[in-house]
């Protein structure tokens, strides 16, 4: 198992592969937050916002992050998809509701991730990805909907949106998952 580098306290130092997964993440997230207030409506049960479908590699991206180079990788993924997607929602006039709403769930979600992931380190790689996504998915997915849509939407379709939300995120999640066990697991 690849451990994380100590010496990754020093940005000068961190692999390109980090930096651009870094990079990917905070895209990933500026994507989801783009389309945010696009829906598919589903056939059955549920609105899915077109974010949905950029913000699932999200949970995948900060866990690669997490494994290559640490907490303190995480920590700067984090902050810089924050600052990134505040200042293009500001630059592009997006609603204050958005914005906050963004920003919150991101922070909270992220960081209870980051800290499920973190407790179960020693854990496998599928034990860390499986917790740590049963935390921050319905996190993430309700506290954004509920900020972003209250007052606006009815209850049911904020059900819906928080509802297939959350499956398309581990569905999403889980092929990036495990894409990515097949990558590692194919010799170069």
């Amino acid at each position: 198992m690849h451990k994380p580098n100590p010496a990754l306290g020093q940005l000068s130092l961190w692999p390109t592969g980090l930096i651009v997964t870094i990079g990917l993440y905070a895209l990933a997230i500026l994507l989801a937050n783009l389309t945010l207030n696009h829906f598919i409506e589903l056939p059955v049960f549920g609105l899915l916002s077109v974010g949905t479908l950029f913000f699932a590699a999200v949970f995948t991206l900060r866990d690669r992050i997490h494994q290559a180079g640490g907490l303190n990788a995480v920590f700067v993924a984090i902050a810089l998809a924050l600052t990134v997607n505040v200042a293009v929602a500001i630059w592009l006039d997006t609603p204050m509701r958005f914005i906050g709403a963004s920003f919150l769930a991101i922070l909270i979600s992220e960081l209870a991730d980051t800290a499920v992931y973190q407790r179960l380190i020693r854990r496998s790689w599928w034990t860390r990805v499986l917790a740590s996504n049963a935390v921050s998915v319905p996190l993430d997915s309700v506290i954004f909907t509920l900020l972003a849509f209250y007052g606006d939407m009815s209850t049911r379709e904020m059900t819906e949106i928080v509802f297939a939300d959350v499956i398309a995120k581990f569905a999403i999640a889980a092929f990036f998952a495990i894409r990515v066990r097949q990558m590692q697991a194919t010799p170069a």
